[in-house]
C-alpha cells in the first residue's frame, strides 16, 4: 500500500463505534500498516455524535482525516453519514447501515433527511446499504451490528481473514467473540 487511506467511522454514543474503531485499528497494524486513530465522543454517552478516524498506509503522520478525503465513511446512523459527508473524497464509498435514530431536534420540528442513500450518492461513488442490526440478528446478538458493518467495508482493506480474526481476539470478550465472528462474515457476505 503506498499511499495512506483515511477512514472515518460515524455515529451515536452506544452503537460500538469506539470498539470497531479499536478491532479496525488492529487488524491493519497486523497487516503491516502504520495506523493513527482519533476519536471524538463528546456527549456519546447522551446519544450524542460519535466520530472515530482511522488512518493507514507504510506511514501516518496525523491520525485525523482532513475534510474532503475519507476514502471510506462507514456510518452506523443515517443521519450521522449526511452529518459526515463532507469528509468524503469525491467517489468514496459509504458503508451505510440502515438504523435511523431520530434526535431530539427531529422530535421538535426539525425535518429528518428523506432517502439518505441518495443523497450520499451525490458524492460517493459507491453507496453498500447494510441492514446491520437484522444481520446482528442473525448472528445471535443484535448489538453486533457495527461488526456487520466491518465486514462490510473489509473487502476494500489490505487486511488477511487471519489477522481479522486475530484482531476480534484482541479486541473482543471472549464470550462475545464467537457471535462478532459470525456477524463480521454476514456482513462481508451482504456486500460480495
Amino acid at each position: 500500500m503506498s499511499k495512506s487511506m483515511n477512514l472515518m467511522l460515524v455515529g451515536v454514543g452506544g452503537q460500538g463505534i469506539i470498539l470497531a474503531s479499536e478491532v479496525l485499528s488492529e487488524a491493519l497494524m497486523l497487516s503491516g500498516l502504520d495506523v493513527k486513530k482519533s476519536e471524538i465522543h463528546g456527549m456519546a454517552q447522551r446519544g450524542g455524535s460519535v466520530r472515530t478516524d482511522v488512518r493507514c498506509g507504510e506511514k501516518v503522520w496525523s491520525p485525523l482525516v482532513p475534510l474532503g478525503e475519507a476514502d471510506v465513511l462507514l456510518a452506523f446512523e443515517q443521519l450521522e453519514a449526511c452529518r459526515y459527508l463532507p469528509y468524503l473524497r469525491p467517489g468514496g464509498t459509504v458503508v451505510l447501515n440502515t438504523q435511523v435514530i431520530v434526535p431530539t431536534t427531529a422530535i421538535s420540528g426539525a425535518a429528518y433527511p428523506q432517502d439518505v442513500p441518495a443523497l450520499l450518492a451525490t458524492r460517493a461513488g459507491e453507496v453498500l446499504v447494510i441492514e446491520g442490526e437484522k444481520l446482528a440478528a442473525q448472528a445471535g446478538n443484535v448489538r453486533a451490528a457495527g461488526t456487520c458493518l466491518l465486514g462490510a467495508m473489509a473487502p476494500s482493506l489490505p487486511v488477511l481473514d487471519e489477522q481479522w480474526r486475530a484482531a476480534f481476539e484482541a479486541k473482543m470478550p471472549s464470550k462475545l467473540l464467537e457471535v462478532n465472528w459470525e456477524a463480521f462474515r454476514l456482513g462481508r457476505e451482504a456486500c460480495a
